[in-house]
């Protein structure tokens, strides 16, 4: 099958799912085309099977806000046309599902019928998609799609409560490709970063307020109370500056690593001891998941889909949104004692096993058969 895959190609979730997810298909003998602004972050190498197509948005200045949507819908309807593409897979509703289908119909006055798959993520729903300035695109742009996807039960709850939906959507969730994390380092120079006696806590995420990054300093700093830790900042954003300052005022900012983006995550999860996010919200809480595969149990929030992940007192622990006290102690339970790091360690890859790429992937196809039917 020829399939043309739209999404963000950005360090975001969404992103990268769409990126692995296109990259197992190729795999698995479908040619992808991938048609974004600029080459995703995770699509390393194009091959026989992979392909890159880039939306260019010509700078006219009579637009104040140039229309990325018809650039994108209109590359669609060439792309599609040029290469004979079967089925569009669209990822984050906005603007990504409405130039779909403006593409869709461009495409049908000339007698081709092209199946779109959306699948929604996250904050294209809960937050962007829900403001009334978008609302009605996005609950239009939903319903005209094929087939509609969500990547955990809990987005589909919420989509179903929040917009007026005709269509059923189908939970297809996110994956690993857990072949990537059977740690192929032989030497994670664990010393660069701690001392022998440390343990290693770590948070990834784009450091917005909605993934509640003080928090994270709050969990730690009575983490370190008890027992010699460093904390691994991994990612860029608004709140940097506000989590800086915090370690200041609790003097623990010789404690604190802050790493920016960071393309060796699978070597900082490789050393470390402890995963922690206590978002507000979470669709899914990929983050979470990468963590597990590489053998790194979870203390999280209970929110979203963060339970369909990460199974309390399996991988690690959950408590409700900004309990710290209860999330540090469930942390030092864990870290405390070796054996037990180790058992939430092994059961942590455990769980991560059963959203491999392997097991995922297929139920893609058969939705993509779905559509078009």
């Amino acid at each position: 099958m020829k399939i043309a895959i739209v999404c963000y190609p950005t360090f975001g979730g969404s992103g990268v799912v769409a990126t692995e997810l296109g990259i197992a298909l190729a795999q698995r003998g479908h040619e992808v085309h991938f048609v974004t602004y600029k080459q995703p972050v995770r699509l390393e190498l194009l091959s026989k099977k992979i392909f890159f197509h880039e939306v260019s948005v010509p700078d006219y200045p009579l637009f104040h806000y140039q229309p990325y949507e018809l650039a994108l819908s209109s590359k669609l309807v060439d792309t599609v046309k040029l290469h004979k593409i079967d089925l569009l897979h669209v990822h984050y509703a906005i603007p990504h599902a409405y130039a779909g289908y403006m593409a869709k119909k461009m495409l049908e006055e000339e007698g081709i019928y092209l199946p779109m798959v959306t699948t929604l993520h996250g904050t294209d729903i809960t937050l962007v998609g829900n403001h009334q300035f978008y609302k009605p695109a996005v609950t239009f742009s939903i319903n005209k799609s094929d087939v509609v996807t969500s990547v955990s039960q809990s987005l589909k709850d919420d989509t179903n409560r929040l917009f007026d939906l005709e269509k059923d959507i189908q939970v297809v969730p996110n994956f690993i490709d857990m072949s990537k994390h059977d740690n192929p380092y032989t030497d994670c120079q664990r010393e660069l970063m701690a001392e022998p006696e440390e343990r290693i806590i770590t948070h990834i995420s784009n450091l917005r307020e909605v993934k509640r990054v003080t928090d994270v300093i709050e969990i730690f700093d009575r983490i370190q109370e008890k027992i010699p830790s460093k904390l691994l900042m991994v990612g860029e954003g608004p709140e940097k500056e506000k989590c800086e300052e915090l370690c200041i005022k609790k003097g623990i900012e010789k404690k604190v690593v802050f790493l920016g983006n960071s393309s060796e995550v699978n070597k900082i999860l490789c050393f470390t001891d402890l995963f922690l996010l206590p978002s507000e919200k979470e669709s899914f809480g990929l983050a979470a998941l990468e963590a597990m595969a590489c053998g790194v149990p979870v203390i999280s929030s209970n929110t979203g889909g963060l339970p369909e992940v990460n199974k309390d007192g399996i991988s690690g622990y959950l408590s409700d949104v900004g309990n710290v006290d209860e999330m540090a102690e469930k942390a030092l339970s864990i870290l405390s004692s070796q054996q037990t790091l180790a058992k939430f360690k092994t059961q942590a890859k455990e769980i991560a096993n059963t959203f491999d790429t392997k097991k995922i992937v297929p139920l893609y196809e058969k939705v993509y058969e779905q559509a078009v039917k």
